[in-house]
């Protein structure tokens, strides 16, 4: 489609007053009337020029808007709101399509441009110029992309659940899968911003912050916590009990248990993204507890010990 130039319509230059439109399509409207003109077609198409030159010409906004877009001037309005939207996302151009390239803005040149800018908004509006990735998009601008921050507990996230967020005023319900790690990001597409122009709609990133529970330290699939022993069976041996995240267990301790000596529970820890089946392991790290608050027997006794 050729680049249409209102000011040539009108038989002006680009510095012409508001009187020199009007006095210009008063001129030529006259001329070119379909009713002085009634079987003339090429009249009567020229007549639909000077309307369309003198509508947007004789209006302060869309002349400044025409100015600077061409005769997509009607784009205008949605193309600033799609640039600003791109530039808050840190990018200098446009890109459509699967291609790789973009337009940059400020070297797409102004309604003096011809062919060129023209063909550069039909690509973005659905013109008949342009082919391949560009004429893909059908004029439309894909939406901004809507960024979420999502705070879970660790139990929370040791099983798969629903959940309903509220974004821009729009209840989402989305499936949390189990395993999902702290600072890990999922996108939800098509739940950002609408499209422009009919585009397409931007996608939603939740960036998921899991705080450790107060048992609990995770690495990866792996679950780390400290358990209490008593002295004495830390000593003799015996039976306790642990916390996992499924429930209690009871362990069994050998006699003479060291401080700081570890035990695997092997599949006690959180779930493994997306394995289904699937489980990191437990490590319990024992802290034996020296008794305090001893009678005078029970400081014998341990004098007695020290001595043997």
């Amino acid at each position: 489609m050729a680049f249409i130039d209102y000011y040539k319509i009108l038989g002006i230059d680009k510095n012409a007053s508001e009187k020199d439109i009007k006095n210009a399509y008063r001129k030529l409207a006259r001329k070119y009337h379909p009713d002085l003109n009634p079987n003339d077609a090429e009249a009567n198409k020229k007549f639909q020029q000077l309307n369309e030159a003198n509508e947007v010409l004789s209006d302060a906004d869309k002349r400044k808007k025409y100015d600077q877009y061409g005769e997509n001037w009607q784009h205008g309005d949605a193309y600033e709101q799609a640039r600003q939207q791109q530039q808050s996302q840190g990018r200098q151009s446009y890109g459509f399509g699967n291609a790789g390239g973009g337009y940059d803005f400020e070297g797409a040149g102004n309604s003096g441009g011809g062919d060129d800018f023209s063909e550069f908004f039909q690509s973005m509006f659905g013109g008949a110029a342009g082919g391949g990735a560009r004429s893909g998009r059908r004029g439309g601008y894909r939406g901004q992309d809507f960024n979420a921050e999502l705070h879970l507990g660790l139990r929370e996230v040791s099983e798969t659940h629903k959940q309903t967020l509220t974004v821009n005023g729009k209840n989402i319900r989305i499936t949390i899968p189990a395993g999902i790690e702290n600072g890990q990001t999922i996108k939800i597409t098509g739940h950002g911003g609408p499209g422009v122009n009919g585009g397409p709609a931007g996608d939603l990133f939740i960036a998921f912050s899991v705080s450790d529970d107060t048992k609990f330290k995770r690495r990866g699939s792996d679950l780390y916590s400290t358990i209490k022993l008593n002295l004495y069976t830390a000593v003799l041996g015996g039976e306790i009990t642990a916390d996992t995240l499924t429930g209690k267990v009871k362990l069994k301790v050998k006699p003479e248990t060291q401080n700081g000596t570890k035990v695997k529970l092997k599949g006690k820890g959180m779930p493994v993204y997306k394995k289904e089946g699937e489980f990191g392991d437990l490590y319990l790290t024992y802290e034996i507890e020296i008794p305090t608050n001893l009678t005078e027997a029970q400081i014998k006794l341990f004098e007695e010990l020290s001595k043997s």
